[in-house]
């Protein structure tokens, strides 16, 4: 009877410690994922195909660009406190999990970028991507896009109409660019452990990788 107690109390530390070192593991392993996935780098890109009250921005660099008839327009749009924007935002992202440095190479797969746009550091609307993006352990640059609407109005109109329309310009025209945007982004990623989303939120700029 003795030896049986021994023997059951052997296995059940045996169960008990294989338990530890499983529960371990795993949380080794989604720490790993975690580090692997922090590493992921983004950065803005471009601004295509801006739509300002359904004019393309792409061919004008100023006001005196627009033809009477697109004037007009935009005039009558802003007058009734309605200047609807359109456009795609690219966004550059690096997978430097590449299995060198002693780190393994990682396929990850953005399944979510929940992100809040900045226009000149002010919050406006939110967007996300509209299916799982999968960037290779590489090193090199892929690129996704989210696409953005918004009423410029909403936001700017107290600016006045040059104003908006001139920043409008400054970033969906012909010289624009996305230095006076920013994105508050919340990444979520696929891996062999499930779904995992970023600890914290990251701001996406153009100036650098981030």
């Amino acid at each position: 009877m003795f030896f049986k107690k021994k023997a059951a109390l052997a296995v059940g530390v045996f169960c008990v410690l294989s338990m530890c070192f499983q529960g371990c593991a795993t949380l080794q392993q989604f720490g790993d994922a975690l580090t692997n996935l922090q590493r992921l780098q983004f950065r803005l890109g471009g601004v295509n195909d801006f739509r300002l009250a359904g004019i393309v921005l792409s061919r004008k660099a100023s006001v005196r660009d627009f033809s009477p008839m697109d004037g007009v327009r935009l005039v009558q749009a802003f007058q009734r406190r309605k200047f609807p924007a359109e456009f795609v935002l690219d966004i550059l992202v690096i997978n430097p999990n590449d299995g060198s440095g002693g780190s393994p190479r990682t396929v990850s797969t953005l399944t979510s970028l929940e992100s809040r746009l900045l226009i000149d550091g002010h919050p406006t609307v939110t967007g996300n991507i509209d299916n799982p993006f999968e960037i290779p352990g590489t090193g090199q640059v892929y690129s996704l896009s989210i696409r953005m609407s918004l009423d410029l109005y909403g936001f700017f109109g107290d600016k006045g109409y040059e104003d908006v329309l001139r920043l409008a310009l400054a970033i969906g025209g012909v010289n624009g660019n996305t230095a006076r945007l920013s994105l508050d982004a919340l990444p979520r990623v696929s891996t062999p452990l499930g779904p995992i989303t970023y600890p914290r939120r990251i701001m996406i700029i153009d100036r650098e990788f981030r």
